[in-house]
């Protein structure tokens, strides 16, 4: 397998489960919190685009560490709404959604927030 893959080893074999499916889970996840203006855009991410390099994954940083995911989400919040609320239901729906979907227990989940967007 190439690295764009997280493995899961098990008794009657490998389970693997690519990246950009733990980048899609957690993108859906977060579009459906309230409060979240969006995902932050980030240099690194335009200039990999750029350079064809590596599929785009606007504020999302997915890795394995010894069989744990750990995911970076970052966020913007929408002006009105608490910040530290958002960030905890943002943390607390991508676990869920981890958990569900690929079976890793308690994923680590670290989100940052970016900044606030403003009703025009």
């Amino acid at each position: 397998m190439n690295d764009n893959y997280i493995t899961c080893q098990e008794e009657n074999g490998s389970i693997n489960i690519s990246e950009d499916v733990i980048y899609s889970l957690v993108r859906t996840a977060i579009s459906e919190v309230e409060g979240v203006a969006g995902l932050a855009n980030t240099a690194g991410g335009e200039l990999a685009e750029l350079l064809g390099l590596k599929t785009v994954t606007k504020g999302v940083k997915v890795q394995l560490d010894d069989n744990k995911v750990i995911v970076d989400a970052i966020i913007t919040v929408t002006y009105g709404f608490s910040i530290v609320k958002v960030a905890q239901d943002v943390q607390e729906k991508i676990i869920n959604v981890i958990q569900a979907t690929t079976g890793f227990d308690k994923p680590q989940v670290n989100v940052h927030v970016s900044g606030l967007a403003f009703d025009k």
